[in-house]
């Protein structure tokens, strides 16, 4: 992955909160127009690394470099005009709950741009039609099902059309159908959109189907990484307990204490 072929390039990115330790010195690079997936159990310090993308979080040591520029280094008006090269499909989606689906995707076109109504219009139904929603676009959240709501949350995320789009937990919640179909969402629209997506989860199965290349991380590190149609032949210790759902191996069952017969 050459430097001028990479959309995000992550240096020695370490960060804590209070005394804990999250990130300890993760280096990644994420090229133009792929699907990167980032994999790790609970608590390894995936969303922390995303809040600096974004710009959410400064680092303690290290950087983050998105088209160029170093994140933490910008002032105000650049950050928010980097921010409208991203767009974030959220854990939970975070749709307006008062806002109907049209409504939601319009608002940061309205926010954003200078385009008249009749122009934000077709661009809402638009986007609403490449996930299969157009007929949806006069509902409110409340009467969408978990996989229509997480649909338009995808399609509020392309609404400006930005370069990097990143999703934190796209697949948690879903029923087997629902999160086939945002899958193969995150694939097509990359692709046709010329696009670039990193897709932050712990669901190894659909992200491996989907991604380019893969980091795993563990611990505030990147312990392994990988074009994701090897992963499945990984001898790392970690992947391979990780791809195949074992209880032991390098992440423990048992949080650290005491043994066992201490405490009885």
């Amino acid at each position: 992955m050459q430097t001028s072929d990479n959309l995000v390039e992550v240096s020695n990115l370490r960060f804590s909160y209070g005394k804990r330790e999250v990130l300890k010195g993760v280096d990644l690079s994420i090229p133009h127009g792929k699907v990167v997936a980032i994999l790790g159990v609970s608590g390894c310090g995936k969303s922390t690394l995303l809040h600096h993308f974004g710009g959410q979080l400064k680092p303690a040591s290290g950087s983050v470099k998105v088209l160029g520029k170093v994140i933490h280094e910008l002032d105000n008006d650049e950050l928010y005009a980097m921010r409208r090269q991203m767009g974030m499909m959220f854990q939970v989606s975070g749709l307006f709950s008062d806002l109907s689906v049209y409504d939601n995707l319009a608002f940061p076109m309205r926010e954003h741009t200078d385009l008249s109504e009749e122009m934000i219009r077709d661009l809402v139904l638009m986007k609403l039609h490449a996930v299969g929603l157009r007929g949806a676009h006069g509902l409110m959240p409340k009467d969408l099902s978990g996989g229509m709501e997480r649909r338009v949350a995808l399609a509020r995320a392309i609404a400006l059309d930005p370069q990097l789009i990143i999703y934190d937990e796209p697949f948690a919640g879903l029923d087997p159908i629902s999160l086939n179909i945002i899958a193969n969402l995150i694939r097509t629209l990359n692709d046709a959109l010329g696009v670039t997506s990193v897709v932050v989860t712990y669901d190894m199965s659909e992200s491996l189907k989907i991604a380019d290349y893969v980091y795993f991380i563990h611990d505030g590190q990147v312990v392994a990484q990988g074009v994701a149609s090897e992963m499945y032949e990984s001898k790392d210790p970690f992947v391979h307990q990780f791809i195949h759902a074992e209880s032991d191996g390098p992440v423990p069952f048992h949080y650290p204490s005491r043994p066992y017969v201490e405490d009885i």
